[in-house]
């Protein structure tokens, strides 16, 4: 069998689009699960509108998902010579002509069919031309569509797909200054590049009609076509920027974890069974198009969140500890200093799982990230009145003796309150506003063995003395 080749082919016009990364995720899945190659395609033509800074936000945004590609990045513009080399061959063998009409004989003959009520789909008369009529003039090249029949689309996502070759014009390929056309460009990429597989949104199903016959006239194997529905919003509308972030570095940025977007884009308009949290691995085991619904997705922020979640709770400690160093670059927020780096890796265990992104990790986190004396926030200082104080300076001695493990913390707490007649939560209150100068925190046992024993008396001797230790 032929090895799967697939491609993302984005163009740099902008940032990385939620809806193109689902493509390039969907293309990596389909090529890793099949032990193929995943290929990157620019498609910087648009010269006015390319750029090299959006170049580079595709390449981070893909970097970030984990998207990695085979092979170095090709730019299409540089391939250009090659696609003028096809157009000439194309016109060698009969199958492209070159077409002297004008703009304003195009309009006309456009006039004159919308008056008639007839297909306004230009009509050459140069198609079959004697080339001893040829004028000495600017001219296109145009590919010779079969006028009768039909073209029909065997798409592994949309079905067979019939388009009527009456209702498609002779694309141009080259341009009056020989320049190639995006449509050209396109094909002859693909076929070079070896893709066997082109996976791409349904915006593109009628360009596939008008390419297949560059493929046909050429004598190239067509690439098996998966057409997929674009992502809509949760009103059922077309993504954009009212439903809220489109560019991927935004959800970088706002503290998604990334396995977590792999996860969640790959559920938007693919399925497995009911399955809707697992792993990279699994996901290349199981993706096929046979998976692909014909609906638009919609995007949902409650079921992304759920799902980070899901994965922020079962990553590795070091990987996690690594990501969230990287969204605090990204976000914009100091580095961590050491100690607090040290702290934050102990104290994952006891955040992980109870976190969806990580600002709310690194929120509950707030108690290993204090450099410096505890200030406690306007709930938490409710918890510090005359009476909390004097019930820690009573605690802070007893605490000295302490071993410091679990165990005996406990024993040593609930002793304690229970000596003062008091339930262990009145106890925990004060405790979690000297640690963490915060009411919501995560246990004071995990917080006090984070913290490690010195710390945690310096914290307590200084919310019982009101900081006049």
């Amino acid at each position: 069998m032929t090895q799967v080749v697939t491609r993302f082919a984005p163009s740099p016009t902008g940032y990385l689009h939620i809806g193109g990364a689902r493509t390039a995720l969907f293309n990596w899945l389909y090529a890793r699960g099949r032990g193929g190659k995943f290929l990157l395609r620019i498609e910087d033509t648009d010269r006015a509108r390319s750029t090299p800074e959006a170049t580079e936000a595709i390449l981070k945004g893909m970097d970030w998902l984990g998207l990695d590609h085979d092979g170095e990045a090709v730019s299409q513009f540089a391939r250009a010579d090659r696609h003028v080399e096809v157009a000439n061959e194309l016109l060698a063998k009969g199958a492209a002509y070159k077409c002297f009409s004008t703009q304003e004989e195009i309009e006309a003959f456009r006039e004159k069919a919308r008056a008639e009520g007839t297909s306004t789909h230009f009509k050459s008369p140069w198609r079959d031309a004697d080339p001893s009529t040829f004028p000495d003039a600017p001219f296109v090249v145009r590919l010779k569509t079969p006028q009768d029949g039909e073209t029909v689309i065997e798409d592994e996502v949309q079905g067979s797909v019939r388009i009527k070759n009456a209702n498609l014009d002779d694309m141009i390929l080259l341009r009056s200054d020989a320049t190639p056309v995006y449509m050209l460009a396109v094909v002859v990429d693909d076929h070079d590049m070896g893709v066997t597989h082109v996976i791409r949104g349904d915006d593109h199903l009628n360009n596939a009609a008008r390419q297949m016959g560059i493929y046909t006239a050429m004598g190239w194997d067509l690439p098996v076509y998966a057409h997929i529905p674009l992502i809509h919003g949760p009103d059922g509308k077309k993504l954009s920027k009212r439903h809220g972030a489109l560019g991927v570095e935004e959800y970088q940025a706002m503290g998604y974890p990334a396995a977590g977007m792999r996860n969640y884009l790959a559920r938007l308009g693919w399925s497995h069974g009911d399955d809707e949290f697992f792993t990279d691995d699994q996901a290349k085991e199981w993706f096929g198009t046979d998976g692909i619904g014909k609906s638009p997705a919609r995007f949902d922020f409650k079921k992304l969140e759920n799902i980070c979640g899901q994965h922020i709770a079962i990553t590795d400690d070091a990987a996690l500890l690594q990501e969230i160093v990287m969204y605090r670059a990204v976000a914009g927020l100091p580095e961590l200093t050491d100690v607090q780096s040290q702290r934050l890796n102990a104290a994952l265990y006891c955040l992980k799982d109870r976190a969806k992104t990580f600002p709310e990790l690194i929120e509950k986190a707030h108690f290993a990230l204090i450099d410096g004396a505890v200030v406690p926030d306007e709930k938490a200082a409710k918890n510090l009145d005359s009476v909390s104080r004097g019930i820690l300076s009573s605690l802070t001695p007893q605490l000295q003796n302490a071993s410091w493990s679990r165990d005996d913390l406990e024993t040593v707490l609930n002793r304690f309150a229970e000596e003062n007649g008091m339930k262990f939560g009145k106890l925990a209150g004060p405790l979690r506003a000297a640690l963490a100068g915060r009411a919501a925190t995560p246990s004071v046992f995990d917080m006090m063995l984070v913290l490690g024993k010195e710390t945690s008396l310096e914290r307590l001797t200084q919310a019982a003395t009101g900081g006049d230790s």
